[in-house]
């Protein structure tokens, strides 16, 4: 009579992953210490914050009510949040897209055979590198109306006949606050559209030289389309970045004059640190999260559909 042996259970997914913890013990032991801090300071401050979102969270008021979804309906109806929102779309169109020509531009004209090149690639990056809290302070003084830069050459060439109060001046402050982004952030982008043009296969452009294309030619036809993955990243991030401004308001304008550089993360931080309404404000982050996974999602999309990126 035939003896039959019973089939061993397999062990469930939750089974593998603790003998494997246990056999790896040593290795979660040094890394604890990041997952430690990455548990309390990210974690658990995500989930808190959700759930201030849901309250009407005074700093100084004892009582914290409960109060639903009041939070996020307040947004829909908040003017100031609205006028903030605007400035900050106005932000994006005005500084990614020219920040992105300008180092596309720039890269072309640095990956030339020119003297110096190095020296050239070290003085544009510099910006990159600069604390965003020196370079915002540096170009106030610039703005200056009574002893800046700007307003001193312009007079001396006859362009102005009376100083410029850039960031006083609603017309100009947002302006004024844009030209200063994109010198600060254009480095970035040329380092990138560099290592893409150094990965452009020199035949390509020989090959495009046979059959007879212009350099207008070559750069259409060969160039922007070997780019196309490093200029959609660059537009992504770049978007992404530019839904978060916060520095060179808070240090040239203070959201000024009369709410025209309010931005949307500026807005948060004023309904959270001047008017102690953390709650609302939390709801504020979450409305501003949802915006930023839309262009995330956008970005994958567009990934999926035209290749990997850089």
């Amino acid at each position: 009579m035939a003896i039959t042996v019973p089939a061993k259970r397999p062990r469930s997914r939750a089974g593998n992953i603790a003998r494997d913890a246990r056999k790896n013990w040593s290795a979660y032991v040094f890394i604890s210490p990041g997952l430690v801090l990455f548990g309390l300071f990210t974690l658990f401050a995500l989930v808190f914050a959700f759930y201030l979102s849901f309250h009407e969270w005074n700093v100084i008021n004892k009582d914290k009510p409960f109060v639903g979804l009041e939070n996020y309906r307040d947004i829909l109806h908040d003017e100031k949040f609205q006028r903030a929102v605007l400035n900050t779309f106005y932000f994006t169109v005005g500084s990614v897209p020219p920040g992105i020509i300008l180092g596309l531009l720039i890269a072309l004209m640095l990956n030339q055979p020119i003297r110096f090149r190095g020296l050239w690639r070290t003085l544009y990056y510099l910006p990159a590198i600069t604390p965003f809290v020196v370079v915002s302070i540096l170009w106030k003084w610039f703005y200056n109306g009574d002893y800046g830069l700007f307003n001193y050459y312009l007079l001396k060439a006859h362009v102005i006949d009376e100083p410029l109060l850039w960031l006083a001046d609603k017309n100009l402050a947002m302006p004024s606050v844009i030209l200063m982004s994109i010198w600060g952030g254009v480095a970035g982008a040329m380092v990138l559209y560099l290592a893409g043009l150094q990965a452009i296969p020199e035949e390509l452009y020989e090959a495009a030289k046979v059959d007879g294309a212009g350099a207008w030619q070559r750069f259409r036809y060969v160039t922007v389309p070997q780019l196309a993955p490093t200029t959609l990243f660059l537009l992504v991030i770049g978007i992404i970045y530019s839904l978060q401004v916060f520095t060179q308001i808070f240090v040239m304008t203070g959201g000024g004059p009369v709410d025209r550089t309010t931005t949307m993360v500026y807005y948060i931080y004023l309904s959270a640190f001047k008017f102690y309404e953390m709650g609302y404000a939390t709801a504020l982050a979450f409305f501003l999260f949802a915006i930023a996974l839309v262009f995330t999602l956008m970005q994958l999309r567009l990934y999926r559909r035209y290749g990997a990126g850089i």
